[in-house]
């Protein structure tokens, strides 16, 4: 039997001829082309070499985790010498936070399903370390993650595109329609609908994330223009370019304060087994192209592009600086630039990972964080953990995802699973 690319124009008979080229044993075993990547790859990232296992060496698993909450005073474990408390609950579905210059703290309620579509204000007036009030600061939007205050305007981006709106420091509330200046594309496979913004150092440019269509081009890669990128677009949404492309899901974005290079978090593909392709953070250069859907971690290729392998592309893919473990779902991204923590974390990342839902054992489910010596990244380390319950049984108490570190000093982390957002605080002087 013939395997065909994902370029097919038929989503239906890609995905037939995916399933029976990968599983279907042809007379004398396996496929010619699964038979050629029955090995071991070695990639050098920044922080090390890095040993890949052969495409299909396991098998794929889908293990959905059941959340159960945080009960009887159960709250996640940080290192020693921090505390973990609760900041805000009772909310529904937050996925990302962003802290105005006043310190007022957003929180972006959304989901893929049932989604309450708004951003929520928080604050803590009397300086307790909780939010003791919340207003609906938006409502009516469609699945808003990233926000960003700059040059006078509230922006918000949504599934579908970037709007602004007047804003003024202390406003509780947006009012009106505000303006869409950058249209994105929507939908796809798991939707990958979170579209995360920042502004550069200068304030010149805007850097916008799109996730791809597709796990692998499997719908063709027509659904795929202008995604599996990062946009760049002037304040007014003008001068639209591509800054660099073949991400296949990128989420947290931030300049490292030291460098000044932008840095992203990405959640890499899925079906090549338990152990392919690990999640990442790495530094994003212009114009770069990161592999997706072609190949992985630099010119390892992807098997299911055997017949179409675009050899112009994969010859320059750059391998990604800071692997973090497969199907860790890797997306939330800060850059610690406060001083209450003690010295190793400055300008150290940390790193929502929201978990797996296929590999046969979890992975992530905790905020990992990456020392950073001089703008160079060091070797991942645990930072907040205990949000596996049973593994099991499938059960976790809740599921980190967005992390920001506020003017204070301490860090939160939003627990969308819980709904919970979590504040993490240096204990002592």
């Amino acid at each position: 039997m013939k395997f065909h690319s994902p370029t097919l124009k038929s989503a239906g008979a890609v995905l037939a001829a995916s399933v029976l080229a990968v599983c279907t044993a042809q007379t004398g075993g396996e496929p010619e082309y699964i038979k050629s990547y029955d090995r071991e790859t070695v990639v050098q990232t920044a922080i090390g070499p890095l040993t890949l296992p052969s495409p299909y060496a396991g098998e794929s698993h889908r293990n959905i985790s059941k959340v159960i909450g945080w009960k009887d005073g159960r709250k996640p474990a940080a290192p020693e010498g921090f505390t973990v408390e609760r900041f805000a609950d009772g909310l529904e579905h937050p996925r990302w936070l962003y802290e105005a210059p006043n310190g007022d703290v957003f929180v972006a309620e959304s989901n893929t399903r049932n989604s309450a579509d708004r951003i929520t204000l928080l604050r803590d007036t009397d300086g307790d370390g909780k939010a003791d009030y919340r207003t609906v600061f938006k409502d009516g939007l469609n699945r808003p993650f990233g926000m960003l205050i700059h040059g006078g305007y509230f922006y918000v981006a949504n599934q579908d595109g970037v709007s602004r709106y007047a804003y003024r420091e202390g406003t509780e509330t947006l009012q009106g329609f505000g303006e869409k200046i950058l249209s994105l594309p929507a939908g796809g496979y798991n939707h990958h609908w979170t579209r995360n913004i920042i502004a550069g150092p200068e304030g010149k440019k805007l850097y916008v994330t799109v996730g791809s269509a597709s796990n692998v081009g499997e719908y063709g890669l027509d659904e795929e223009k202008r995604r599996a990128c990062i946009i760049e677009i002037n304040p007014d949404g003008s001068g639209e370019r591509i800054f660099a492309s073949g991400l296949r899901n990128p989420v947290g974005l931030a300049f490292h304060p030291e460098s000044g290079e932008l840095w992203t978090a990405v959640n890499e593909r899925d079906k090549l087994g338990d152990d392919l392709v690990p999640d990442y953070i790495t530094s994003v250069k212009d114009g770069a192209f990161y592999g997706w859907p072609f190949s992985y971690y630099g010119q390892v290729k992807d098997p299911r592009w055997h017949e179409d392998p675009h050899e112009d592309l994969v010859k320059n893919a750059l391998v990604p600086d800071v692997p973090l473990g497969n199907h860790t779902a890797s997306l939330g991204l800060a850059f610690y630039t406060e001083k209450k923590f003690p010295k190793k974390y400055r300008h150290g990342a940390f790193i929502g990972q929201h978990g797996s839902w296929n590999r046969s054992n979890f992975a992530g489910y905790k905020v990992v964080f990456v020392p950073f010596e001089k703008g160079k990244p060091g070797t991942p380390e645990d930072f907040l953990t205990g949000f596996i319950a049973d593994g099991d049984a499938s059960k976790v108490y809740g599921r980190p995802v967005g992390v920001t570190v506020l003017s204070d000093g301490s860090l939160l982390t939003v627990d969308d699973g819980a709904d919970v957002i979590w504040r993490v605080t240096k204990s002592g002087k």
